[in-house]
């Protein structure tokens, strides 16, 4: 998110509350806003939105912790989401950078972290669960109703995670986690052996099932994902099965629509220990780039082919967004703000705060 005005605010190492304005850049000058969900020291849950400088910053306390994010069109808002299984959406106006709605799932439901929105900024679409019987939805909103609830739209299967609109505007694509969970029983995933995991397209209009992708394996659970501009898919798994076992952890639906797994060589898949978190394109190079927390890494991948061009140490690598310059933007759960480029040796240190930063940039 950009804004004309970059206002400072103060960070307090407790209580972070929003300072009053102390000066402002001249208004021609823009700076671009990351936001995420992040956790204090203490372990406080907070919505940041923090400037590229690391230091130019604000925080506002949120009851549960959040996770994903996604900007609205032709606004200054942006909608963050409780994590599994949270109940809340939070709306942050970027200029004044106040907590302007929080819309609940409703009884009987919960989110999964993500949402996304149409071209035009009006509905946003929502991955959630019915909890009566486990079913994955897309949940839609109108935000110029004050996020009024309109409709759900089942994608027959449990549940759906991360979602993004593809490039014609009509057609949402969707990674169904296929995992089991109950507010009562916390992340417990219920079902490891049944799951159904899919890699999902469905007509944002009337919820039509256009097409459902299967991973090699049951237990490979597609959860994150990213569209490039000519409809290329980069979605991640998360290996739910035997810890001895290595599979592909990376799938690829190209712009013709054909499915793919990128089998990396064993000892790189096996480095990443089961689990991808973000993933981004780059909309000025040819690359894409996914995060690894629990291996400790970032890989570089051509966006054509999908072949390995790096593998990066980054310690518990958690958000990506592409910088606007051909690199990457990566968060660390350590607190660490680096940047990614195809020519980098290691990731360039922006900022090292004191939080933790959840698994996604927006």
């Amino acid at each position: 998110m950009h804004r004309r005005q970059v206002l400072k605010a103060g960070l307090g190492s407790v209580a972070m509350m929003l300072t009053p304005l102390s000066w402002a850049l001249p208004a021609r000058e823009e700076a671009a806003w990351l936001f995420s969900a992040v956790d204090d020291p203490s372990g406080g849950h907070y919505i940041a939105g923090v400037a590229l400088d690391g230091q130019t910053r604000f925080m506002i306390e949120v009851p549960e912790r959040c996770h994903g994010g996604c900007l609205r069109p032709d606004s200054r808002q942006a909608v963050l989401f409780a994590r599994r299984p949270g109940t809340r959406m939070h709306v942050i106006d970027g200029d004044s950078r106040q907590l302007v709605h929080s819309i609940a799932a409703g009884e009987g439901y919960h989110f999964y972290g993500h949402g996304v929105f149409d071209l035009n900024g009006r509905y946003l679409y929502v991955t959630a669960n019915r909890l009566e019987d486990s079913a994955g939805l897309v949940r839609v909103y109108d935000a110029n109703s004050n996020y009024a609830h309109v409709r759900d739209m089942p994608l027959d299967g449990i549940g759906p995670h991360e979602l993004r609109l593809m490039p014609d505007g009509d057609t949402l694509v969707i990674g169904l986690g296929g995992i089991q969970t109950h507010p009562d029983y916390g992340r417990v995933k219920l079902n490891l052996d049944t799951m159904a995991p899919a890699l999902v397209l469905m007509d944002r209009h009337n919820g039509e099932i256009m097409a459902r992708h299967t991973p090699s394996h049951h237990q490979l659970s597609c959860r994150h994902l990213d569209v490039a501009e000519d409809g290329t898919v980069i979605a991640g798994y998360q290996f739910e099965g035997p810890e001895w076992e290595t599979h592909p952890l990376i799938c690829r639906l190209d712009a013709t629509g054909h499915f793919s797994e990128i089998v990396l060589a064993e000892e790189v898949t096996a480095s990443l220990k089961h689990y991808t978190a973000s993933v981004a394109f780059s909309r000025i190079s040819a690359y894409v780039l996914v995060t690894a927390p629990r291996g400790n890494q970032v890989l570089l991948l051509d966006a054509a082919q999908g072949n390995l061009v790096a593998s990066l140490e980054l310690p518990d690598a958690a958000g990506a967004r592409c910088d606007g310059n051909g690199g990457f933007l990566v968060s660390s759960g350590q607190g660490g703000l680096y940047r990614v480029t195809s020519g980098s040796a290691t990731p360039e240190l922006l900022a090292s705060l004191d939080l933790r930063w959840d698994n996604h940039l927006t």
